[in-house]
């Protein structure tokens, strides 16, 4: 079963339960309360016969007036006639206002319990009253308070019942239609609900499934910023990454196919004019040792790398003074910069502690910085400088005038192999992302500046002074 499905069968069971168990809480709530006013009806209806009838009897000094006391609470069924004083008939009392429809028997006996009054006309007027059902209430001489005779009032029990009875099972179903209702809702919005839910997924595995058959990104809409919308947006962001990486791999497989050719093919045009004696040995050998040594770099780059991803550098922290590290790097980059008609300076440098990092990395972190301020700034100048930053980190910063970057490379600008445009930027494009692990291994941090093509490019990275406690 898909999960769709199972999450529309899950919330129609919750409602289902839910919408149930209101009804029946509902309906033996209302069967509980009209049992109870059932009940009460009866106690109550007597009561207020029994002082009416008191009043009757008081103002007539005795029973004559009880027909109209009777008919005036509308028991006296068969009284149809015009009251002498203008009362209306039971009959109208009935059809106007429905009182008594279910016509409740009234009796009314002396204290000798014999008749006075029969509503039902079942005993006659004198007659001995046996075990009378209903409600029993006193008739008083309000003048004497004394009782005068009893009143006895049949609810009709049976009756109520049975219109009780009635009422709840319209109820019941009024409510059976409004829950069934209630569930064709509530499974519209279940359905709708779920797949809402679902639809997301099942971009997300076919998304998954395109890319793992054919290696091709697929971006997912976003519809919404909720927790699917951000699980959509997270896939899209990690499938631009792995395209990134994709290109990425592609031209580190042109980039290392180019590097392990150049200098391949030139050792075997030097070999082959060694063969053919075409070349000097003494000049054919400083080309070829020239060639593996590049080679060797490439190779040296690469194992460094897969040590850094793999969790397995190692520095070889030792006390020492970052500005002779920087004199001593900028010295051994003058040749180069020499051969390339660039200026490269050391600014001077301020009063500089000692510090806990691994010389030979920081070297190769700085050389690889210097160097590639040095491949973009032919006939220019390259400037390095150090501050210390509130004595707690030494800032140093390389600062080219040569061809700048395009600020839409800038976020790109560490990944590995990744170059700003391949006709000015030669190397292998490890260079950067080397000098990042170090200097972050170190503890510290390395950025990129640069006002666009054609400003120039500013690489700075601090150190901290004293040694990490991360630092091996």
């Amino acid at each position: 079963m898909s999960l769709r499905w199972r999450i529309t069968r899950v919330l129609i069971i919750v409602i289902a339960l839910t919408v149930t168990w209101n009804l029946v809480a509902s309906y033996y709530t209302i069967q509980r309360q009209f049992d109870a006013f059932v009940s009460g009806l009866g106690r109550i209806e007597a009561s207020n016969l029994a002082r009416q009838l008191s009043r009757a009897y008081t103002t007539a000094k005795g029973w004559d007036t009880v027909d109209m006391a009777l008919s005036d609470s509308g028991y006296l069924y068969e009284y149809q006639t015009e009251h002498p004083e203008g009362h209306e008939s039971s009959t109208d009392r009935e059809s106007d206002e429905g009182f008594h429809i279910d016509r409740l028997r009234v009796v009314i006996v002396d204290l000798a319990e014999r008749n006075i009054r029969d509503n039902f006309s079942e005993l006659e007027t004198g007659e001995m009253t046996q075990s009378l059902s209903g409600q029993r209430r006193e008739i008083l001489d309000l003048q004497t308070d004394q009782t005068v005779g009893f009143v006895y009032l049949d609810v009709n029990q049976n009756f109520l019942e049975t219109e009780s009875s009635g009422l709840l099972h319209e109820l019941l179903l009024s409510f059976i239609a409004s829950g069934l209702f209630i569930l064709i809702i509530a499974l519209l919005l279940a359905t709708s609900l779920s797949k809402r839910i679902t639809a997301p997924i099942s971009a997300l595995t076919s998304a998954t499934q395109t890319i793992a058959q054919r290696d091709d990104a697929t971006l997912l809409p976003v519809t919404s910023d909720d927790e699917l919308g951000k699980m959509s947006a997270t896939f899209n962001q990690m499938t631009t990454a792995l395209q990134r990486q994709r290109d990425l791999r592609k031209r580190l497989i042109s980039d290392i196919s180019h590097e392990l050719n150049t200098p391949l093919t030139v050792i075997q045009l030097e070999a082959k004019g060694l063969l053919d004696d075409l070349q000097e040995p003494g000049q054919a050998g400083q080309y070829i040792i020239q060639e593996v040594t590049m080679l060797r770099n490439l190779v040296n780059d690469l194992n460094w790398l897969a040590e850094t991803d793999s969790g397995e550098l190692q520095l070889h922290v030792e006390q020492c003074l970052i500005g002779q590290l920087l004199i001593s790097e900028v010295e051994r980059w003058q040749a180069q910069a020499h051969a390339r008609n660039i200026s490269l300076s050391l600014n001077p440098l301020p009063q500089l502690p000692e510090s806990q990092l691994d010389p030979a990395r920081i070297r190769q972190a700085l050389g690889n910085i210097i160097h590639n301020a040095l491949q973009h700034s032919e006939g220019g100048k390259v400037i390095v400088t150090a501050t210390l930053e509130q004595d707690k980190y030494v800032e140093i910063s390389v600062t080219d005038d040569g061809a700048g970057i395009n600020p839409a490379d800038l976020p790109h600008i560490f990944e590995r192999f990744y170059r700003t445009d391949q006709s000015r930027s030669p190397g292998r494009g490890l260079g950067l992302d080397i000098a990042r692990a170090i200097i972050e291994a170190h503890g510290g941090a390395i950025a990129v500046k640069s006002e666009g093509i054609g400003h120039g490019t500013t690489v700075q990275f601090r150190l901290p002074v004293q040694a990490d406690s991360k630092l091996p």
